[in-house]
């Protein structure tokens, strides 16, 4: 029996200790016959669990001092370096998480957090802000996109204001300006990265727990983003507008007779000022029969770089259920610097984690700034 599973049997028991208390009173002020008996019956029931009580605490209280003997660190501060400290600091913040118990002041400071806001809540804005720029998980908007981590964030539309909206050139855009405003709210929509924790990990060294830990939330992180921008059909009301397909956002859908067709079509229906810098987001399997259609069993064109038979940067993602054409700088992606962290475990599985609760939002700031490519419905599958 690991030290979780001794902590939460003693909680069960000690539960067990109060419930017991509860009915020797209710039995004590009972007016009913064998009364006395049954409170006799109900003490000695609440003995043996005080015994059992106070025999699993005293095995807890060794197990949990040697766990910190195992977990104590070689004195060596003097010589360890700012990113060791930040190392040592963020494993013991998982650790004390998992563990139930309260994280220190010196933590987060070691972290770069001067605790201002009352500390042991949220997680140190340095690994906040590593878990969203360094993910394992691959998103195709990254890189793109924009990536902020600014609480109640608004941002212009456009990248640069005009006080007469009839100089923008491109009509649809004015018109979109003028629909949805020109300013971008973004707003805070909660979600939870779980990370499976195993004593061997929580035991191992500060840098493999780091690497380990971090290396999980950002992929859950990254899984999330990519999720969100690129779900076909979303259920949720909080999340159609993070995607790049919902009808809401109002993306203009570009017709063709083959992908090909559809693609160069809709890069040529974009406003020069995003065809500029368009990409074209799309998945592998569809740029591979793009390839076929083109190739007519010839090899030449499947060494090619993308770029050279689209003429647009190509970025695949599978996520991509139909080809994004557009100018990406207007995808940004904002997180709330406030994230909780707790620790959680399966019932049925038996496995803890160290669970992080973030919020985040994806806007797409301008439609007008994409094109979904498709194949018109009278040549699908062709």
């Amino acid at each position: 029996m690991n030290l979780f599973e001794m902590k939460q049997n003693l909680y069960d028991i000690g539960q067990k200790v109060e419930e017991a208390d509860k009915k020797i009173s209710e039995a004590a002020t009972s007016p009913k016959e064998g009364a006395a008996k049954l409170i006799k019956d109900l003490q000695s029931a609440r003995e043996d669990y005080q015994a059992r009580y106070d025999a699993l605490k005293q095995q807890v209280e060794i197990a949990e001092e040697k766990q910190k003997a195992a977990l104590q660190p070689v004195k060596k501060n003097a010589t360890q370096t700012p990113e060791e400290k930040k190392q040592h600091a963020f494993a013991q913040l998982v650790r004390n998480t998992m563990a139930k118990e309260s994280v220190g002041k010196d933590i987060y400071e070691a972290l770069g957090d001067n605790d201002e806001t009352g500390g042991n809540k949220f997680l140190p804005k340095t690994v906040s802000t590593n878990i969203i720029t360094a993910p394992a998980e691959k998103n195709a908007l990254r890189g793109l996109s924009t990536i902020t981590q600014i609480p109640n964030l608004e941002v212009p539309r456009l990248s640069f204001t005009l006080d007469d909206d009839s100089f923008i050139e491109d009509g649809d855009t004015a018109k979109e300006i003028k629909a949805k405003g020109d300013t971008v709210q973004f707003t805070r929509n909660k979600f939870k990265v779980m990370v499976a924790m195993s004593e061997t990990v929580l035991l191992g060294s500060d840098v493999q727990l780091n690497n380990y830990v971090n290396q999980e939330l950002s992929n859950g992180v990254t899984v999330k983003e990519r999720s969100v921008a690129f779900n076909p059909a979303p259920t949720k009301a909080a999340e159609k507008h993070m995607s790049f397909y919902d009808d809401s956002v109002g993306i203009k859908k570009v017709s063709g007779k083959d992908l090909y067709d559809a693609i160069t079509s809709a890069v040529a229906d974009l406003h020069e000022s995003y065809r500029e810098n368009a990409t074209i987001v799309m998945s592998y399997k569809d740029y591979l029969s793009i390839i076929k259609t083109l190739s007519n069993g010839s090899s030449t064109l499947y060494g090619a770089q993308p770029q050279a038979v689209l003429g647009k940067p190509v970025v695949f993602t599978d996520a991509a259920s139909k080809p994004i054409i557009g100018d990406f700088s207007y995808s940004q992606y904002n997180y709330d610097i406030n994230t909780l962290y707790d620790q959680d475990k399966d019932v049925h599985t038996g496995i803890n984690y160290f669970v992080v609760t973030a919020w985040m939002d994806h806007q797409i700031k301008l439609a007008n700034a994409f094109r979904i490519a498709d194949v018109a419905s009278g040549n699908a599958g062709k």
